[in-house]
């Protein structure tokens, strides 16, 4: 998660930051995404080996290994435990693992952040825009958020016209740093609860 984002920094109340935190401790669905376990790590890796899903999201570690791949999840299971972070997976009938959502939360903050990706196999099938527009609804509902950050790399179209698309607002450029120390030049949007409630609506 990058430490220049969100933009927008509106201190949440104490116990708006704590209900956050309950909520976050709370989940464990995210559509027909469960949370992901230390015994996925195997079929997780083998979705982010290939470059189509890794090579634009900058939250994965580096290097990519089974190995860091499990500790990724553990690191997430961590994160739940206080509030701040979920990572899920999406099943495919063959067990495969055909996607996940990763949940990045600032509670001080009643802010958010979503990354994530599905196989290849499901690309270009209208799949991601519907499913990033449920997890985003998800986000302020069940999360009690009142902002959500995304990032697109420079080169992401895809993920540009989707954000663009929604109806979240550019807000310039930022350099996103990976697990590595690394970095890289990312686009910024964000999008407020009642922005999204205008645009999109509830429920």
């Amino acid at each position: 998660m990058a430490s220049t984002i969100p933009i927008t920094r509106n201190d949440a109340s104490p116990e708006k930051a704590e209900a956050i935190r309950a909520a976050v401790r709370a989940a464990t669905q995210l559509g027909d995404s469960r949370l992901a376990r230390p015994e996925d790590a195997t079929a997780f890796f083998a979705l982010l080996s290939d470059p189509a899903v890794h090579a634009p999201i900058y939250t994965l570690p580096r290097p990519l290994s089974e190995a860091s791949v499990a500790a990724f999840i553990e690191t997430h299971i961590a994160e739940r435990e206080t509030g701040i972070g979920l990572l899920f997976v999406r099943e495919g009938e063959d067990g495969r693992i055909m996607g996940y959502s990763d949940v990045q939360v600032w509670p001080h903050w009643a802010a958010g952040e979503l990354a994530g990706a599905l196989h290849p196999s499901l690309h270009r099938q209208g799949t991601g825009a519907r499913g990033a527009a449920a997890s985003f609804a998800w986000m302020f509902e069940a999360l009690q958020l009142d902002l959500l950050c995304e990032t697109a790399a420079l080169d992401n179209v895809a993920t540009q016209r989707l954000l663009d698309g929604l109806g979240f607002r550019r807000m310039g450029e930022v350099k996103s740093e990976r697990p590595d120390g690394t970095t890289r030049e990312s686009l910024v949007w964000e999008m407020t609860r009642a922005e999204w409630a205008a645009q999109h609506g509830f429920g």
